[in-house]
């Protein structure tokens, strides 16, 4: 991953590019009309509706750039495709805390496509980086900025399905 690429899954990738899409399609053809409708009425110097959409069009326009590039540097890793022992990008895996007694599940996702909210655990955050090279049935102890955790892996499963909270 220090190669520059970005790693996502299929979903990610889908979900970065119809973001694009709706930007070049929709939104840019939208601040365009806006822009010309805001220089109709007149002057500019002390027009607040021109100078917002000449800054929406800058917001829009640096959207795309990081989008583009996002996608350039993809490196797209289907979980369906991967069949491993140990935790690796892409896995979905079942643990329990043994401080807490709670039961997790997280997959672990690219940056772009993370929201622990719905498991979708960012690869770079420190339980994902302790997690990987695991396997099933370890115990781990990770170091987190809020304290040490301590997880027993109960699964590692490589699925294209999103863990349950993270069902759209």
């Amino acid at each position: 991953m220090s190669s520059g690429r970005i790693p996502m899954t299929p979903r990610g990738y889908r979900l970065i590019q119809e973001r694009l899409d709706h930007l070049k399609k929709v939104e840019r053809p939208e601040n365009v009309a806006e822009i010309e409708t805001a220089r109709a009425h007149g002057d500019l110097s002390e027009n607040a509706e021109y100078t917002y959409a000449k800054n929406r069009q800058g917001e829009i326009e640096g959207e795309i750039k990081r989008l583009e590039s996002w996608i350039a540097l993809s490196q797209v890793i289907d979980p369906a495709k991967l069949n491993h022992a140990h935790i690796v990008f892409g896995a979905t895996v079942e643990l329990v805390d043994l401080d807490t007694d709670e039961e997790l599940t997280y997959m672990i996702v690219g940056e772009h496509e993370a929201d622990i909210k719905r498991g979708l655990l960012n690869v770079n955050t420190p339980i994902a980086r302790g997690l990987i090279g695991k396997s099933e049935s370890d115990e781990v102890t990770i170091p987190t900025p809020g304290g040490s955790r301590r997880f027993e892996i109960l699964s590692v499963r490589y699925t294209a399905e999103l863990p349950q909270s993270a069902a759209e």
